[in-house]
């Protein structure tokens, strides 16, 4: 018999996942349900063009997870359950510009700094070694609600680090954009270039405050890991962490949307699932604002007017469209080093992703996309038959709803139709032809997910955005999910509100999951110590 009664938790995304893995390992009784016919959320690998290419259908990059707060509590039983990752070993990511120049990032942080205009080259290794002696405590400050004493622990930590002195400089750098930051620091626009387009990865833009110290934590975790890939498809994490929840007593359901969160006066009493009532003294929801407080709370007497309201103004982020492409041979990149490296950007640095992320912003599709092309492949050849190649490409600047064409070129009357969504990929094949030229011949298959798409398969991807919601500062860090409530608690007692909507905000980290299941046992050393000593079950 497990203790505490059962869990409900509502949605099967890596938070999700995450919580009712660790719960269920420290001993409570967890079921999850999942609207959709499998677990995963936008953690998914799908043969989307031919048979034999395997496509991570949304996230692929598992940094952030093996990094994350979660991966030491469950890495036995997850390596236990067959997962490998591969990472790259010389360059990592690059960026190349329109006029085929290219900034690489090696695993090896001297390397990089190489490549670099001399001063800031020196001043590269320099800011490295600042981010990491901070990294520990800035990942206490994002694993934790920002309001609790883990995160007061963590900031004094970041200011014992930095000293007295060095706590005004700080904070500026950590509220400034990565353009300003990289402004301030760098003579030349190479380290702007590598980081811009990273931003957009986090849901932030160049201009956008947070930039500066984010940016340059995920350029550090790219000389840390290497931006490691999944053996066999980013879906195997999906698949293990619900082995690891069933093997402690857990339940995923799928199929089993929940329609509403039950209340007892200001108490959660259970979900309404696929019609049917389950009681749970305690739920997390991994969920947006609007879909928690509007539909499976609506009417509830527990949620404060201020709060409802609050959640209604909830704004969402610019869209996101992914391209999958089956390739008969990989490409052949103007520059021959590009030809192994995992996820290669086209910008023009800081300035081109700004005007790309205004342009969306204003509904114009961009006229100069940054275009995130990832080769998988390269570090798990399992994806693709011998011989060929896939492609996975992302594009963050893609108007929710389309009203313009900042290049003139695409006439835009009825939003994203199958023609403009045909017109707009073709205009990104056409970019990614001029630094790899033999792209279109080499196409034995394409799947394209303009966003529309993107939310019909998961519905928290709302208007296309996938990460949660817009990052602005009054959305983000003591305001997100709202200003109103901390962080992962609600107003109903015993309901969490986890996912990319909540602290820290997107990312495969895991981190909302472990701190909502930190949280409802007692704090992070009880949740350490009820893991401690617990077998899976026979």
């Amino acid at each position: 018999m497990t203790s505490g009664g059962p869990i409900a938790i509502i949605g099967s995304g890596i938070n999700g996942l995450v919580a009712g893995a660790l719960l269920a390992k420290a001993g409570r009784g967890v079921v999850v349900f999942e609207r959709a016919a499998r677990p995963g959320g936008l953690v998914a690998t799908e043969p989307l063009t031919l048979p034999g290419y395997l496509h991570d259908t949304f996230s692929s990059w598992h940094g952030t997870f093996l990094g994350g707060p979660a991966w030491p509590l469950l890495a036995a039983e997850l390596r236990g359950r067959g997962l490998r990752w591969r990472s790259a070993e010389d360059v990592v990511t690059a960026t190349v510009r329109r006029d085929g120049g290219a900034v690489l990032l090696h695993r090896d942080p001297e390397r990089t700094a190489a490549g670099l205009p001399p001063g800031d080259g020196r001043a590269y290794l320099a800011e490295l070694a600042r981010i990491r002696a901070l990294a520990p405590h800035l990942g206490g400050v994002l694993n934790h609600d920002p309001r609790s004493p883990a995160a007061a622990r963590a900031l004094l930590g970041v200011a014992r680090t930095v000293g007295l002195p060095g706590i005004k400089e700080f904070v500026r750098d950590a509220l400034s954009s990565g353009h300003g930051w990289a402004s301030r620091r760098f003579a030349g626009g190479d380290v702007d270039a590598l980081l811009a387009p990273w931003l957009l990865h986090a849901g932030l833009s160049p201009g956008g405050a947070t930039g500066g110290v984010a940016g340059m934590l995920m350029l550090s975790g790219l000389h840390r890991a290497g931006l490691p890939v999944l053996e066999g498809g980013a879906g195997r994490l999906a698949e293990a962490l619900r082995g690891v929840i069933e093997d402690h007593g857990g339940e995923v359901r799928v199929d089993a949307e929940v329609t509403r969160v039950a209340t007892r006066g200001r108490r959660v009493g259970g979900v309404v699932a696929a019609g049917r009532f389950f009681a749970a003294r305690r739920v997390m929801a991994s969920v947006t604002p609007r879909a928690l407080y509007d539909v499976l709370l609506a009417g509830a007497p527990a949620v404060p007017a201020r709060v409802r309201a609050e959640a209604s103004r909830f704004r969402h982020g610019r869209a996101a469209m992914q391209i999958h492409l089956a390739l008969t041979e990989p490409l052949a990149w103007r520059r021959a080093e590009l030809r192994a490296v995992p996820l290669v950007h086209l910008c023009d640095g800081g300035a081109g992703v700004a005007l790309a992320c205004a342009e969306a912003e204003a509904g114009l599709l961009p006229a100069q996309p940054t275009i995130v092309v990832g080769q998988q492949y390269v570090l798990d050849p399992s994806r693709v038959p011998p011989g060929g190649a896939a492609l996975w490409i992302q594009l963050q600047e893609v108007p929710r709803h389309p009203t313009g064409d900042a290049a003139d070129r695409a006439e835009v009357l009825d939003g994203w139709t199958p023609e403009l969504v045909e017109r707009y990929a073709g205009r990104v094949l056409d970019r990614i032809d001029a630094h790899a030229p033999g792209l279109r011949a080499r196409i034995a298959a394409m799947a394209v997910l303009p966003p529309a798409e993107l939310e019909r398969r998961d519905v928290n991807l709302v208007d296309g955005d996938p990460y949660g919601g817009a990052t602005d500062l009054d959305q983000n860090l003591l305001w997100r999910p709202l200003g109103s409530t901390r962080s992962h608690r609600t107003p109903v007692k015993g309901l969490w509100h986890i996912g990319a909507s909540t602290h820290p905000g997107p990312g495969l980290s895991g981190a909302s999951g472990y701190a909502a299941a930190a949280d409802l046992l007692g704090g992070p050393h009880r949740l350490r110590a009820a893991l401690r000593g617990r077998p899976p079950r026979a």
